[in-house]
């Protein structure tokens, strides 16, 4: 039976910046049950979108017609030991994930710093993690079972339909309603994790010998501060650390806690911003702890905030974070939040950040609650200059005209979502605009 809650429920994202109020939600809890309120939304003209965590800044999943959670298709479909897969249901929170994938002896070989989103939602919109040797979360899918807008259950992988495959791994939710996703995995594997602050510059000299030596490595640079916090992950043989008390204590404390404190203060009186950006550099521990590598890549976040992210060459990083630092300190933005930046590999995947490029992802950050617009919009102007494409899942202010430029292989995307949803089921009102979908 379906679950389906009528009326005006008010739904908002993870930061509270998109709601919206669906006449319908609605969250299946079979196969079946997914392929009859696509049979029902067809018959009615109502628009669907899913659901995962909402921890997407953007409004991709807004709607005021249906919208569909898989909060309860969560779980191991099943499990191939001698291809080293897995098959999961398309809800299944990261965290949970990795907590299943450990009972059965595996891991997935790259993770983000955030664990709340579903499988689903994470392949969806790009999710990555930082690496070299490792693309987005989307790149250890190995097939993915959908329902499409005619309501017929479609598998693709690279040798079943796989131009469909490359245009599904990044669909936005435009394609169908995945509920089932297969993933390539690797014996569970332990990492070392270290982190400590250092000068920018010491950084940034280095960083062709950061992102080579180790397995993962990215940085946070404050802005109006000479220091930055590294971070590096290893393989390891070395047993759990027993310091997780201390872990805990940093983390909750320190990095949400007290951060939250300094926050409301830059909220309610932005001139502190530039001196407590600069205590925030200076205040970074040096930590280093070993643990298996779901319980070491996903770092809490308490502190509600803006973000906006990039993908540009990864040649120019050096370049670009000089060029940010820069233009904070000309145009004196009252921001506290350090910039993220990572590292991807490439993929062929058509709506992917890092399509035929080794990527670079910078992410700029504002708490909730100040000014961010003119922020933002000065960075997205530095990275347009190096072929920027935005994180599909944050917020960005590109326009039609710049995502054909650099997204080559949009159109070839815009023609199968044009054939297999011709109604535009699919599609709400902010995907309509951004991509200019007409919908009949």
């Amino acid at each position: 039976m379906l679950t389906v809650k009528k009326g005006t429920r008010r739904w908002t994202n993870w930061t509270g910046n998109v709601s919206s109020h669906p006449q319908q939600f609605v969250m299946p809890k079979s196969l079946e049950d997914v392929i009859s309120i696509v049979d029902q939304c067809r018959k009615t003209n109502t628009r669907i979108r899913v659901v995962g965590s909402g921890h997407s800044f953007s409004p991709l999943v807004q709607t005021d017609d249906c919208l569909l959670s898989l909060d309860l298709l969560q779980g191991l479909h099943h499990v191939d030991s001698t291809e080293h897969t897995i098959e999961v249901w398309a809800g299944t929170k990261l965290k949970a994930l990795g907590e299943l994938l450990h009972q059965q002896g595996y891991s997935q070989e790259n993770l983000g710093d955030i664990n709340s989103q579903s499988i689903a939602g994470a392949i969806s919109t790009g999710t990555h993690g930082t690496g070299i040797q490792f693309g987005s979360i989307s790149t250890q899918v190995v097939s993915i079972t959908v329902v499409t807008a005619a309501s017929e259950v479609v598998e693709c992988s690279e040798k079943l339909q796989p131009e469909l495959f490359k245009a599904m791994r990044v669909s936005l939710g435009l394609l169908g309603i995945i509920v089932r996703v297969k993933l390539r995995v690797l014996p569970a594997y332990r990492l070392r994790y270290q982190s400590y602050r250092m000068p920018l510059d010491d950084c940034l000299s280095s960083l062709d010998t950061f992102k080579t030596d180790h397995r993962h490595f990215e940085f946070f640079t404050f802005p109006y501060s000479p220091t930055v916090q590294v971070k590096f992950m290893d393989e390891t043989n070395e047993p759990p650390s027993g310091n997780h008390r201390w872990t805990y204590w940093k983390t909750m404390v320190i990095e949400n806690g007290l951060f939250w404190c300094l926050s409301e203060s830059c909220r309610l009186m932005p001139s502190l911003s530039r001196r407590i950006s600069r205590l925030s550099a200076q205040s970074v521990p040096s930590v280093t702890e070993s643990g298996y590598s779901h319980q070491l890549f996903a770092t809490p976040r308490l502190v509600r905030f803006y973000e906006m992210e990039y993908s540009v060459p990864a040649a120019h990083m050096k370049d670009i974070i000089e060029e940010l630092h820069q233009a904070i300190e000309h145009e004196q933005f009252a921001v506290h939040f350090p910039l993220e930046c990572r590292y991807v590999n490439k993929d062929d995947i058509w709506l992917s950040p890092a399509y035929e490029r080794e990527s670079a992802f910078i992410a700029v950050h504002m708490y909730k609650g100040m000014p961010y617009q003119a922020y933002f919009a000065r960075m997205e102007e530095i990275f347009a200059r190096y072929e920027g494409r935005p994180h599909w899942g944050k917020m960005h202010n590109i326009t039609p005209e710049r995502l054909h430029q650099v997204y080559p292989r949009l159109q070839d995307f815009l023609d199968l979502r044009a054939q297999l949803d011709p109604q535009g089921l699919f599609v709400n009102d902010y995907l309509a605009r951004l991509l200019r979908i007409s919908r009949q």
